[in-house]
């Protein structure tokens, strides 16, 4: 039985990528801030362990002999309301060393293992590229230089150093998830219910989405997989416009997709977090792609429809 430790176990990604290794009869530590908090949520079957996820403690005894570590842990983008939270200077900070952060405590805590990791998958996400309009993104594209690519840069930077302890590293950076469990779904299925469904802005912003189920689907590849290295896209084959994903959440639960919100409210509302929603990249996991990787949901509507039935 191999031992993985997580980081951000507890979050919408982390919880799903829990429940698939546990069956598939893994030994999992989650690393908490509030373990007693979660363990009746995970049970026996899993290994809460209590750390401040910036400084190192008996916590790190658990990193000696493990298969992989997977970092998801990091503050909130959006908070957990139905709207963002704006973005002010203590909460921009708050994003940025969480992550950074948690990548050195791991870094040291790996430093210090005898019997170090095989592996380190490090999340990230497509917000790395910016605002890139039509343009097709893949790994190879450059990053932007608004907040959220320097937020993705520090954070895949702050484990960069397990590579050169002879440990395989490979940077998982995630579009938009979609779950009925928690994300933006949720939010977007309320106003279609109530028939006030639609799209932001334009419309005509690219939204990389990706199933929850590719997603641990293609975390567990990165962990298993020893000749996965280096950056990877986690976002659908077929990445749709937000105007795109508005009719085709419309088709599926049977509700018009008529109504745009105009982006100056959004943008007056939420400020600069109104990025997030008006703005995209037109990513592809070319990468996997490449690497015969097979996605389960490629398409939006099939993808939604699942989610929908759950």
């Amino acid at each position: 039985m191999k031992k993985i430790v997580i980081t951000g176990g507890t979050g919408l990604i982390g919880r799903a990528l829990v429940n698939r290794l546990v069956r598939e009869k893994s030994e999992i530590v989650i690393l908490s801030r509030s373990p007693k908090k979660h363990q009746d949520e995970f049970g026996e079957k899993v290994n809460l362990v209590h750390w401040d996820g910036r400084s190192m403690g008996e916590w790190a005894k658990h990193i000696d002999g493990a298969a992989a570590v997977v970092n998801l842990a990091g503050e909130s983008i959006s908070g957990s309301k139905f709207l963002p939270d704006r973005w002010n200077a203590e909460k921009k900070k708050r994003i940025m060393q969480s992550r950074i952060n948690v990548g050195q405590a791991l870094v040291m805590a790996i430093e210090a293992a005898q019997s170090k990791p095989k592996t380190l998958v490090q999340a990230s996400a497509v917000g790395y590229y910016g605002s890139t309009g039509d343009t097709l993104i893949t790994e190879l594209s450059p990053p932007g230089d608004d907040f959220l690519s320097s937020v993705t840069r520090a954070w895949e930077a702050s484990t960069a150093a397990v590579e050169d302890l002879g440990v395989r590293r490979t940077v998982a950076r995630i579009g938009l998830v979609l779950s009925m469990a928690d994300g933006a779904l949720p939010r977007l299925v309320l106003p279609a219910r109530l028939f006030a469904g639609g799209w932001f802005g334009s419309g005509n912003q690219w939204w990389p989405w990706i199933h929850i189920a590719d997603v641990t689907n293609a975390l567990q590849y990165l962990i298993d997989e020893e000749s996965a290295r280096g950056i990877f896209n986690l976002s659908a084959p077929n990445p749709v416009t937000n105007k795109e994903f508005g009719q085709a959440l419309g088709h599926v639960m049977n509700r018009p997709s008529l109504l745009p919100v105009p982006g100056f409210a959004l943008r007056i509302a939420l400020g600069e977090v109104a990025s997030t929603i008006l703005e995209g990249q037109r990513a592809v996991p070319q990468h996997l792609i490449e690497m015969g990787y097979n996605f389960r949901f490629p398409e939006i509507n099939q993808a939604l429809a699942d989610l929908m039935n759950e």
